[in-house]
């Protein structure tokens, strides 16, 4: 099973218009709503490439429920503990000439509720995958993912953490099977800008010896770097398209690479067997599972997800990921 945490779910009110006059009364030319959270945008982006997760996090209010209700109308499982005060957030996202996101705070979590999502994480256990993304809300100790690791280690858990800054070394120790950080965020943990594809694998090696297992760099309209577990090298350019939407591509990537390391698609985009944990793969060889992963495969299949995506004005759907990952082979 898939896990995914996100700590402060949101719901998106987005709003386009022809231009934003501050001080004056706005009109939309339309609105659009979507639920979400950087690991529910994971879980959403997994279930559209047929793969199961649990979504854990907290929910409060009016619009938690309506988070809740909309993950579990989707098919997708849901582990949210509910707190008593405050509601989830909204955020404002105005989609104008220039797009300006106006986000809320989030509730607070107390003590208590926290302890009743770590008792959660007793069901995660071996072979399994926890997916860690995005900020903390201040409530929230700034040692969460480390103490979230440290709960289960000794498990054979597969431990995806997309995050940035420090948040992100101090999970390093416990040797997480994944880090995505962007080619800024990488920069900024060793304050330098890498520009070229060298200097990205050179940061990205030097985060491998830290202790992350795999390292994959997005890089916007310039692709994907991976470095993998044997140290191989594996760069993918960025898919065509008419970039449309900034919220949920990494996200989705981050989706699209585990769904790759856990099995391939057939060439005609039917869903893994996931009673055998295997499937023809797009040259029609069968994929073995114990043979580890494709690496190169679970690139292009995060690089597309990613990109169908920014193609589109809400997350990636199925037959735009399959679509764009035949443009990447």
């Amino acid at each position: 099973m898939i896990y995914t945490v996100t700590f402060n779910p949101a719901v998106d009110y987005c709003i386009h218009m022809e231009a934003v006059r501050v001080g004056e009364v706005n009109r939309s030319k339309g609105e659009e709503i979507f639920f979400g959270g950087k690991g529910i945008n994971v879980s959403v982006v997994l279930k559209e490439l047929g793969l199961r997760s649990r979504a854990l996090g907290f929910v409060a209010g009016f619009t938690g429920q309506a988070i809740e209700l909309w993950l579990k109308g989707s098919g997708i499982d849901t582990g949210f503990v509910r707190l008593e005060q405050g509601f989830s957030r909204i955020n404002v996202k105005i989609k104008a000439s220039a797009e300006t996101d106006l986000n809320g705070q989030g509730p607070d979590i107390p003590s208590e509720k926290l302890e009743e999502l770590f008792a959660m994480l007793d069901e995660i256990g071996d072979g399994d995958t926890i997916v860690l993304s995005g900020s903390i809300p201040p409530s929230l100790p700034p040692d969460i993912y480390e103490k979230i690791l440290e709960k289960l280690e000794g498990r054979r858990v597969r431990a995806v953490v997309d995050a940035a800054g420090e948040l992100l070394l101090n999970t390093l120790k416990y040797r997480p099977f994944l880090v995505k950080p962007n080619d800024y965020e990488l920069g900024e943990l060793f304050g330098v800008k890498p520009d070229t594809t060298e200097e990205i694998v050179e940061y990205a090696r030097r985060l491998k010896g830290m202790g992350a297992v795999n390292v994959l760099v997005s890089r916007a309209g310039d692709g994907a770097v991976l470095v993998d577990e044997g140290n191989g090298v594996h760069v993918c350019g960025a898919c065509s398209g008419t970039v449309r939407n900034s919220v949920g591509a990494g996200d989705s990537m981050v989706a699209g690479f585990v769904a790759g390391c856990l099995g391939v698609p057939a060439a005609d985009g039917q869903a893994w067997n996931l009673t055998t944990g295997n499937g023809p793969a797009a040259d029609g060889q069968a994929w073995d599972a114990a043979a580890g992963c494709d690496y190169g495969f679970a690139l292009r299949l995060g690089t597309a997800a990613g990109g169908a995506t920014a193609f589109s004005h809400g997350l990636a759907g199925r037959e735009d990921i399959f679509r764009l990952l035949r443009q990447l082979s």
